[in-house]
Order: C-alpha cells, then structure tokens, then sequence
C-alpha cells in the first residue's frame, strides 16, 4: 500500500494512486481518518486520490480531509498533484488540466516541478453558489455573532465555500478560537473554510486559516484565492499580490472576471509502504 507524501507551504498531502489499491474503490471514512492521524498513521492534512479517469481533463482527482469528507477543490493539493504527476511521468509536458468535483483547472510546472502555477478558476460571490443561507445576493460585509464577539464578514466560492474576515490585527488563537464556530455555522449549509484576512499594503495581505475538514491550516492555495479575491473586491489590493501564511508565500494575479492564477512551492517529503497494521487501530 504505497504512498506518496508531499508539502506545499507545510500544509501536506498523501498521494494515494488508485492502482497500488486494487481492491479499494475509494478510501473509507476510518481509512483516511487513521491514514492522516498525526499519532497513528503516516499523517497528513489530508489524501490525494489520483490519477482517476476523467471525460473532460487529462486526469481526475478527489481530495479527502482528514475527518474522512471530501473537499471540493484544494490549491495546495492541486499543486501536490500535479508535482506527482511530474515526478511520475505521468505527464509529457507542462501544462495539462485536473479535474475535480469543485471544477477544471490547469497546472503548469515550473523549476522542474518545484513551482507550479494553477489555473484557479473565477471567484464568486454568490451566496447561492456558495452556498450561504438567505435570498440571492452577493455576501459582502455582512455581520455575524461568534461567541462573545460580532465580525464582518464576506463569503466566497473557488468550487469550494470561504468565509473571509477583514481584520485590523490577526492571530493563531484567533483562528483556533473562532474558526470552528463559523466553519459550522448554520449560515454556511456545506459548512466553510475561513480566513482571517489582514491586510498589509495594495500588494500584500496576511491570512490566518481554519480549514473545513481539516482544522488549522499553515497555508492553503484555495483560501488564499478566496482572500485575495474578497480584498480585491472589496477595494483593499490590486490584482497582484503576495498572500502570507504561516507556512509561506503564495503569489496570485486576478483577472478582470475573477479568475484566479495561483503560484507556489511543492517539496516532496517521502514515499513508502503503509503496513495493515495500521489499520487495526480506530481512530
């Protein structure tokens, strides 16, 4: 049961090729939750299950959190992918396309797979495609009682939801202490990942991440879109900017539509062979 562990920004992912699994259709909710266990398994924030057949791309891919749901669309794992893909051959040039259950996109490798560029896809700020609950609107600045404490908020979609919180100061506890309250929050049916957006200058913005599924997250492709978008949209930046996590840098452009160009590093960390034992263990 081989595997294949990457990191982009020190958020990681297992690649998991569905032919070294010839009797699993797909992993199952206890597979992937003692698979990614910090303590019990490889470890991982989360599983890349890929090559899959594709109609309409070059290949197919779903993303597993480590709670066991499936993500919609993830950058950093769409980067992971694709340098696997690289790493592989499974690729003869480039450029080539991914699909996901959040919708198409183009990867392109850069420094021998140690950059790549994705093609994002166009934000959106509908609250129907987000989804967010109430009548068809775009949410922007909306307010929202957490806890002991009312935020303003703006809501986004990438094929995945986002929660977007323009802050004047940022924090780790903050992320830890609010974001699994607005992650399942009635407002957000699908539930949301969220970030905690401040911003720097028109070029630079910060964000802190509470990832759906998965928890606090040292850096992710698709929030930092989403953030950048919401900035953007919201007046704050221009459409070049450098977006800063704890685990690193993500450059993204955004295009007159939206559209999203998001570039960053991929580090391989280790490949090898998962024993059954593994699976004996409920987590």
């Amino acid at each position: 049961m081989r595997f294949f562990k990457y990191h982009a920004l020190g958020n990681d992912y297992l690649v998991l090729d569905p032919r070294d699994f010839p009797t699993w259709r797909e992993p199952s909710v206890a597979q992937i939750r003692v698979i990614c266990h910090r303590n019990f398994g490889v470890g991982s924030d989360g599983i890349l299950w890929g090559p899959l057949p594709s109609r309409d791309s070059e290949f197919g891919l779903r993303i597993f959190n480590p709670d066991g749901s499936e993500a919609e669309k993830s950058g950093n794992g769409l980067r992971i992918f694709s340098r696997f893909l690289w790493d592989q051959r499974l690729v003869l040039t480039p450029s080539f396309s991914i699909e996901t259950p959040g919708g198409p996109v183009r990867s392109v490798i850069k420094e021998n797979g140690h950059l790549i560029t994705v093609a994002m896809g166009r934000v959106s700020f509908a609250s129907d495609k987000i989804p967010v609950a109430g009548p068809p609107r775009e949410v922007l600045n909306e307010r929202l009682m957490i806890l002991d404490r009312e935020f303003t908020f703006c809501a986004a979609t990438i094929g995945n939801p986002h929660c977007v919180i323009p802050l004047s100061e940022i924090s780790p506890e903050l992320a830890h202490r609010y974001g699994p309250h607005f992650e399942t929050h009635p407002n957000f049916p699908r539930k949301t990942n969220v970030q905690f957006l401040q911003v720097i200058d028109r070029a630079n913005i910060r964000i802190e991440i509470w990832e759906r599924g998965a928890g606090y997250t040292l850096a992710s492709g698709s929030s930092s879109s989403a953030a950048a978008a919401v900035a953007h949209r919201l007046g704050l930046v221009d459409r070049a900017l450098t977006v800063h996590m704890p685990g690193g840098e993500i450059g993204i452009e955004i295009g007159d539509d939206f559209s999203i160009m998001m570039t960053g590093t991929v580090n391989k960390v280790a490949e090898g062979e998962m024993h059954p034992d593994l699976f004996a263990v409920n987590v």
